[in-house]
């Protein structure tokens, strides 16, 4: 028992001593800030006197304690390291899904180019017609799967006016172990008739229509099964001339940059040399800055280093792209099998960057910023044609469920809206008010207006009937002065006596 009443006047010296010694801090620390604030009175006392240091005094705060932040590394394994591995674990299991949009005139080479793009006959004329084609990897291994390829064409005829037609293939390809829904849409007949007024409208239209889509499903009830069939990149092939773009081409750029990711491409760029690609290119980029139209720039990452910059700035310094396509295989001068055309004077390579740009599109559009594209589908072009559809059905969102709430700054904002009301109400009484005094004020202008014209009249016609007195008072006193003079006639008294 001793020994316990023994530990407990211990325990209770120790926390006396504790706080006797956090008590001297203190004031110790309430010391120094009055020595400061004093230090720094007497400094503006030999200035401006005795009652400025006071109210200096006064101003001055104490200086703040220094805060440290204690940063610890965590010396066990927790795991949420691992999240990367999940999310390729449920990437892999759900897949891909890529909507590619073609445009450009006929004969451009866009169906070679996207067999070159994806090592695919996605177009191959006998897999059209029968609906069922069998993909293989591009290094030659089948991967064991049959894949199908369907067209489709859009639900709206074409007018006879701009006779452009949509149409859809859609194939699931897959390489190791990675699966992809590509879905590719051209627009047949674009450019190809005599007059081409508004043959952008049904591309356009059909980007509208995939949007809404997107949009009426996104506000179902039950969104389990959400499909995006939205456009997250539109190829647009330009006719090789070397000159610039027509206003066809420029019109369609402004009328689409907006709504997808556009990428332009020179089709067929092997007929032009070095020098020709050079001038045309730059003459398309002055011809899309004047115009406005922003085109699909690769993002920069800072924790990939400088390499990734570097590489950025090369793919979009080739921006429009300069391509050339092939499927197939010939052989060099050195005895090499690569994909590329042959002719007389030598072999075009379609994978060396020294022949043309397709490398630099392939790795935009699928090998490094296919996810980007799909990103900014999503979060910038898609919201912003969202919120331009809710607002124009009247739709508005209020912002107050998402501030925090406050009783006393809700008060405040509260005041000033009724201020702000009030203000408002006041302004509308006044302008009211000044309104009808105008009103008034012209109704009597123009009823005194009335009567000073009815009274000129009345005078006018008196002074006219005053005259024809006058001269009748005239013709009168002429008449009676004009008379001879005669006799008094006798009058005959009447009575009984004559």
């Amino acid at each position: 028992m001793a020994e316990v009443i023994n530990d407990t006047v211990k325990s209770e010296a120790i926390s006396l001593k504790h706080e006797d010694s956090a008590a001297t801090e203190l004031e110790s620390f309430q010391q120094d800030n009055v020595d400061q604030s004093f230090a720094n009175a007497s400094g503006g006392e030999n200035e401006k006197g005795v009652q400025e240091s006071n109210s200096a005094l006064a101003q001055v705060l104490p200086d703040q304690p220094n805060l440290k932040v204690i940063r610890r590394v965590i010396n066990g394994y927790v795991g949420f390291a691992n999240l990367p591995k999940q999310w390729h674990r449920k990437s892999i299991r759900r897949g891909f899904n890529l909507n590619l949009m073609c445009v450009g005139y006929k004969g451009l080479g866009k169906s070679t180019l996207i067999n070159t793009l994806f090592n695919r006959e996605l177009y191959e004329q006998d897999a059209l017609t029968q609906g069922v084609q069998s993909l293989d990897l591009g290094d030659g291994q089948s991967n064991g799967k049959d894949v199908s390829v369907k067209k489709e064409s859009a639900e709206n005829e074409p007018s006879d006016q701009t006779k452009v037609k949509i149409d859809t293939v859609s194939a699931e390809i897959e390489e190791n172990g990675v699966k992809l829904q590509l879905t590719v849409v051209d627009a047949p007949g674009f450019g190809d008739s005599i007059d081409n007024t508004d043959s952008w409208k049904p591309i356009v239209d059909e980007i509208n229509r995939r949007f809404d889509q997107y949009l009426e499903s996104e506000n179902k009830i039950q969104r389990t099964t959400l499909e995006d069939n939205r456009i997250h990149a539109c190829l647009y092939f330009i006719e090789p001339t070397g000159h610039g773009l027509k206003p066809l081409d420029l019109e369609f750029c402004k009328q689409v940059h907006s709504k997808c990711n556009l990428i332009p491409v020179i089709a067929k760029s092997d007929i032009l040399t070095d020098e020709e690609i050079v001038a045309f290119k730059n003459t398309i980029r002055k011809q899309l800055e004047q115009a406005n139209v922003q085109l699909f720039e690769p993002p920069q990452y800072s924790m990939l280093g400088d390499d990734n910059s570097a590489n950025n700035e090369n793919i979009f310094e080739k921006i429009p792209f300069a391509i050339v396509g092939s499927t197939e295989q010939v052989t060099t001068d050195d005895g090499r099998k690569v994909r590329g055309r042959a002719y007389p004077w030598g072999v075009i390579e379609v994978d060396n960057t020294k022949h043309s740009d397709f490398v630099y599109l392939r790795d935009l559009l699928i090998r490094q910023y296919l996810e980007e594209l799909r990103e900014r589908t999503n979060t910038v072009l898609y919201e912003k044609y969202r919120s331009e559809k809710l607002v124009g059905l009247g739709i508005k969102q209020d912002n107050s469920v998402f501030k925090n709430f406050d009783p006393e700054t809700r008060q405040k904002e509260e005041k000033q809206l009724h201020e702000v009301k009030l203000a408002k109400l006041e302004a509308e009484m006044k302008a009211v008010f000044q309104q009808k005094v105008e009103e008034k004020e012209k109704k009597l202008q123009k009823s005194e207006a009335e009567l000073f014209a009815r009274h000129k009249e009345l005078k006018d016609k008196l002074t006219s009937q005053l005259k024809a007195l006058e001269e009748k008072k005239r013709q009168l006193e002429l008449s009676l002065a004009n008379q001879p003079t005669s006799s008094p006639v006798p009058i005959k008294k009447k009575g009984f006596l004559r």
